[in-house]
């Protein structure tokens, strides 16, 4: 009977080993697919992140194959587990988990008295449409609302795969516009003067919000006050501008990562992602259309000169392709490609990029064309910025100068408006 019992204990053992061996050995051979440049500071310590945040998901992708969970629940799971070690001090505010209009959000008051109605902010979380939760962004609402004196709402809205293109901007209307009929009676908040902003997806929604309102021209509520918009994620037309190539392999987000963020929004086709990778997916008269916003040669020379003087672009398109992402292209899911007129109407806006992020010529660009139109635009550059880098603001263990310098800007902008 012992020997049995030693039998099952050196074979789960075995097992166990096995396992983490299999683990190590896909993180390890996923991670040296990164590359994080010398500009990065702290290089280590991203490279640390990156292992793990690897490491989750490749359990996630066992536990999966395994019929244990699915892998966007349990990377949702644990980034829960990993923001709720690491809480900033309530002190100051009054917060309270709602719901506006059917939407859940979570309602951040400061507690000191005003001699005047208070600025509110609309908040949209980051993570690719298909992450990201009030939870996640708890630390950052806090300390915008605490630093700003300004009532911040982030909003819950619904996630892909289980969601798709419109229904996180639905809610997140639904939520902006509830918040503007009620702002001055419940929360002594002046609703001529709320902000809508966001991080990465965040922002893209942020901005897409705004076009959308412009365009139904809602008399009886107020235009937002500002747009402040955080490395945001833009368009779906053109997966090789510079910051694409030059970062294409720079964590926290890849280049091809950012195309299954794209689809998963849109409509869960990941069967297309190679010709979108490639350029195949918009027909040669788009191209040229898009070509006057997009081209590269408006950016800074600076950001073209790590750039592949030749990318590897397809001429030719799939018409097949195009079919499956064209409602992409719309400026409600790729504002970036909004014609003049419409962004003509865009409100102040404030729009921070990062050096080492695939999505830092997308907002570089946008920047341009809103100035272009006579849209007054303030843009903060992170030169050692990595995409991400604003949630590690606050000094804790992941901490990182850029992000907390990226947190003053938004501070600072916030506070002059």
């Amino acid at each position: 009977m012992d020997t049995a019992i030693a039998v099952l204990i050196i074979g789960f053992a075995a097992l166990a080993a096995a396992f983490c061996l299999l683990v190590i050995g896909l993180v390890y051979a996923e991670a040296m697919n990164s590359e994080i440049p010398p500009g990065i500071t702290n290089r280590g310590k991203l490279h640390a992140l990156h292992c793990t945040l690897v490491g989750l998901a490749v359990l996630g992708r066992i536990f999966e194959r395994l019929g244990l969970c699915g892998q966007v629940s349990f990377s949702r799971w644990c980034t829960g587990r990993l923001i709720a070690f690491k809480r900033l001090s309530t002190s100051g505010l009054r917060m309270k988990d709602m719901t506006f209009s059917g939407v859940p959000v979570r309602v951040y008051e400061p507690t000191a008295a005003s001699d005047q109605k208070r600025r509110g902010m609309m908040y949209f979380h980051g993570g690719g449409w298909v992450l990201g939760s009030i939870d996640s962004h708890d630390d950052v609402c806090r300390h915008i609302a605490r630093e700003t004196d300004t009532t911040v709402v982030s909003v819950g809205y619904r996630l892909a795969p289980e969601h798709r293109f419109p229904a996180h901007l639905d809610d997140c209307e639904a939520a902006t516009l509830h918040f503007l009929s009620v702002a001055k009676d419940e929360f002594g908040v002046d609703p001529g003067r709320v902000v809508l902003g966001g991080d990465s997806a965040g922002g893209n929604l942020a901005a897409a919000l705004s076009h959308r309102l412009a365009r139904k021209q809602a008399g009886h509520l107020p235009s937002p006050l500002a747009l402040v918009l955080i490395y945001p994620a833009l368009q779906l037309a053109d997966f090789n501008l510079p910051s694409y190539q030059q970062n294409h392999a720079v964590p926290l987000l890849f280049r091809a990562r950012m195309v299954f963020y794209f689809l998963q929004y849109l409509n869960g086709d990941m069967s297309v992602s190679q010709d979108v990778l490639a350029g195949r997916h918009i027909p040669a008269e788009l191209k040229q259309h898009y070509n006057k916003w997009l081209d590269p040669a408006h950016l800074p020379p600076q950001f073209r000169e790590r750039s592949d003087p030749k990318p590897k672009v397809a001429t030719d398109h799939d018409g097949e392709v195009y079919h499956i992402i064209k409602d992409g292209l719309q400026p409600e899911f790729s504002p970036l490609l909004a014609e003049d007129d419409d962004l003509r109407l865009t409100p102040p806006t404030f729009i921070l990029t990062c050096e080492y992020d695939v999505l830092r010529d997308d907002g570089i660009l946008f920047q341009k064309r809103l100035k272009d139109l006579g849209v007054d635009v303030t843009w903060h550059h992170v030169p050692d910025g990595f995409h991400g880098v604003f949630n590690f603001f606050d000094k804790s263990g992941m901490y990182f100068p850029a992000g907390e310098r990226a947190m003053e800007q938004v501070v600072s902008y916030i506070n002059m408006l």
